[in-house]
C-alpha cells in the first residue's frame, strides 16, 4: 500500500520548500510529503491521489494565498478527502480568522509562523493528529473483517466492540456487500473471519477480544489500587497512580472511554478548541496508562467486592480474584431503557443506547430520531446529521437551555437538516425484525402520530453500574455511592474523617458519574480520578 500523503500549501517557494522539509526530516518515512504551490494546485493533486485510491492524512496549508485563501481550500477539500486532518498557518494577526475557521473549516489546528524549533511548535502538534488519522484510518485490507446482518443486535454489538476498542475491522453486510456471501458460507453469524484466515463464529465479546489480542487476564495477584470501570474517572487514576509508582490495574466490562467513549465530539474539553471524540480522548488516555505500567483488562466485568482485614478483594465475572489494598469504583452510568412497550426486543436492530458513532453511516440519507435533551444527545444529533437526511430531536421539556451546553445549541440551531420537536416523547415503537416506524406524543396536544424510521437513538437519564457492591458499600436510593461528607453520622468507624471519595468502607473510593451528587462532566470525572489518587497515597501511608 501506498505511503499516506501529507500534503504542503504555500504560494510563497521559500516558506513552501521550508516546510517540505521539516515535514520530510520527521515523518519521511512513514509518510510522502507532496507539495503545492496555492489552493487551485493543491485541489487538482488531491483529485489526482483520489483518483489512484491514495491516503491523504494531513493537508497543512498557508492562509494568505492568491487566487483561493487557506480556509477555502481545507473548506473544499473536505468533498475529497473528508477525514484528512487540516491545518492552518497563519500570522499572529489572522489568528481571530483562524478561530472562526474551525467551524467553518472543520479546522483541527492552526499553528503561528514561524513555527521554528520544530521539534517544539510543529512536531508535537503534527505527532498528535496524524496518530488521531491513524486510529480512525479504515485502509483496504485483508485484517478482520466482521460478517452478519444490519438488523442483528450481535453483529451490532460485535461492531461497537471492536470500534469501542479500536480494532481495525471491515464490517460485510450480508444482504448488501458482494463479498459477504461467499466469505460466510455456511457459518453460524456474526462471522468473524481473521487476518490468519481463522473463523469466529458467533463470538462472545471475551472470545473475541482474546482472538484479536485484548487483555483480559492479570498478570499479578496483588495491586496497590484496583479501578473498576474505565471512563474518564477510571483513565484518569489509572495515569496518575502508574505514572506516581502504584502497582494499578483497570478492569473495564466493555471498552475503555465508559459512557464518554461513545461522544461524537466534545468541543469544550479544556485544551481542544477544535474538540476530539470520546473514543480519540480514551485511546490517548490508555496509551498514557500503559506507558506508566498500568494494566488494563477488557472486557472483564466485576461482580463482588469484600474486606479481608486491611486488605480488598475484588471477584472477577470468571471466578478469579484480585487482592489490592485499595479500590477505586468508577463504573459510571448507562442510559435509561425508554418505558416503552416492545422497545427492548428491538434494541440493536434500529433501537440504540448511545451507539450513534457506530452506526451512523448506515443512516445515510434516512430519517433518524434522537431522544434527549442532554450534551450527548445534541452531540450525537450533529455528528448524525452529516449521514442523515433528516435529523429529528425529540425532547420532553420545553427547550434545551436547562439541558444542553450553549455553544451545543447553536450548532444545532444552525445545523439545518437537524429538526428540534420539544414537549413529545416515544409512546410506541413498530416493526417486525427491526424498527420500521415510531408513535410520538405530543404533551400539550394530547394528540399521537406514526412516523417511519429504521434508526433511534437514545440518550435519556443515568443508571449507576453499582449493583455488584451489594451491602459492602453505602448507597442512596437511586443506586449512586456515597462519599465522604455524604456519608451518613455513625456510618464511619474510623478516628479520622473520611476522604473526600472515600466510600463507607475504608480504602474504597468512587470517583465520575458513579458518585452521590456528581458532576457529569468529562473534566469533573477526570479531576475526581485525579485527585483521588492522592487520597490512596494517605491511605496507604497510613497502614
Amino acid at each position: 500500500m501506498a505511503k499516506p500523503v501529507i500534503l504542503a500549501i504555500d504560494d510563497d517557494p521559500q516558506v513552501l520548500g521550508s516546510v517540505a522539509q521539516d515535514l520530510r526530516r520527521q515523518y519521511g518515512a512513514a509518510y510522502r510529503v507532496v507539495r503545492a504551490s496555492s489552493g487551485p494546485e493543491a485541489l487538482e493533486a488531491l483529485r489526482q491521489l483520489e483518483e489512484r485510491g491514495e491516503p491523504v492524512a494531513l493537508l497543512l496549508s498557508d492562509h494568505h494565498m492568491p487566487q483561493m485563501d487557506g480556509v477555502e481550500f481545507l473548506q473544499r477539500s473536505r468533498e475529497l478527502y473528508p477525514g484528512a486532518k487540516r491545518v492552518l498557518l497563519t500570522a499572529y494577526a489572522d489568528t481571530e480568522a483562524a478561530v472562526r475557521a474551525i467551524n467553518r473549516a472543520r479546522l483541527d489546528h492552526y499553528l503561528m509562523k514561524p513555527w521554528d524549533p520544530p521539534e517544539q511548535h510543529l512536531y508535537p502538534v503534527l505527532d498528535d493528529l496524524l496518530a488521531d488519522w491513524q486510529a480512525a484510518y479504515r485502509p483496504p485490507f485483508e485484517g478482520v473483517r466482521l460478517v452478519g446482518h444490519r438488523w442483528s443486535p450481535r453483529t451490532h454489538h460485535l461492531k461497537d466492540f471492536l470500534a469501542r476498542n479500536h480494532v481495525p475491522y471491515r464490517w460485510l453486510d450480508l444482504e448488501t456487500h458482494p463479498e459477504a456471501p461467499a466469505l460466510a458460507g455456511t457459518s453460524r453469524l456474526p462471522l468473524v473471519v481473521l487476518p490468519d484466515g481463522q473463523r469466529l463464529e458467533e463470538p462472545t465479546p471475551v472470545e473475541l477480544a482474546q482472538a484479536v489480542g485484548l487483555k483480559t487476564q492479570a498478570d499479578r495477584r496483588f495491586y496497590d489500587l484496583v479501578i473498576v470501570g474505565g471512563g474518564p474517572a477510571g483513565l484518569a487514576a489509572a495515569v496518575y497512580g502508574a505514572s506516581e509508582g502504584l502497582r494499578v490495574v483497570l478492569v473495564e466490562r466493555e471498552a475503555p472511554g465508559g459512557q464518554a467513549g461513545t461522544s461524537s465530539r466534545i468541543e469544550n474539553y479544556l485544551g481542544f478548541p477544535a474538540g476530539l471524540s470520546g473514543g480519540d480522548l480514551a485511546r490517548r488516555a490508555v496509551a498514557q496508562a500503559r506507558k506508566f505500567g498500568a494494566e488494563i483488562l477488557n472486557p472483564a466485568a466485576v461482580k463482588g467486592l469484600r474486606a479481608e482485614g486491611q486488605y480488598r478483594a475484588v471477584t472477577l465475572e470468571d471466578g478469579s480474584e484480585l487482592s489490592c489494598h485499595t479500590v477505586l469504583v468508577a463504573t459510571g452510568v448507562s442510559y435509561r431503557k425508554l418505558p416503552v412497550p416492545g422497545l427492548e426486543r428491538l434494541a440493536g436492530a434500529g433501537v440504540y443506547y448511545g451507539a450513534a458513532i457506530t452506526e451512523a453511516q448506515a443512516c445515510k440519507d434516512e430519517d433518524v430520531y434522537v431522544v434527549g435533551g442532554g450534551n450527548a444527545a445534541g452531540q450525537a444529533a450533529v455528528y448524525l446529521s452529516q449521514f442523515a437526511r433528516r435529523v429529528v430531536m425529540l425532547v420532553r421539556g420545553a427547550g434545551l437551555s436547562q439541558t444542553m451546553s450553549r455553544y451545543l445549541i447553536d450548532q444545532i440551531a444552525g445545523t439545518p437538516n437537524i429538526e428540534l420537536r420539544t414537549c413529545c416523547q416515544v409512546a410506541g415503537v413498530h416493526g417486525e425484525g427491526h424498527l420500521e416506524a415510531i408513535t410520538l406524543a405530543d404533551a400539550g396536544t394530547g394528540t399521537t402520530e406514526r412516523l417511519p424510521t429504521s434508526a433511534l437513538f437514545v440518550f435519556i437519564g443515568a443508571l449507576p453500574h453499582t449493583d455488584w457492591l451489594g451491602q459492602s458499600v453505602l448507597r442512596d436510593g437511586r443506586g449512586f455511592v456515597l462519599t465522604g461528607p455524604d456519608l451518613p453520622r455513625g456510618s464511619w468507624r474510623l478516628g479520622r474523617d473520611p476522604f473526600l471519595t472515600e466510600t463507607s468502607l475504608p480504602g474504597v473510593f468512587a470517583a465520575g458519574d458513579v458518585r452521590h451528587e456528581s458532576v457529569k462532566r468529562v473534566a469533573s470525572a477526570v479531576g475526581e480520578g485525579s485527585i483521588t489518587v492522592q487520597f490512596v497515597h494517605r491511605y496507604l501511608q497510613a497502614l
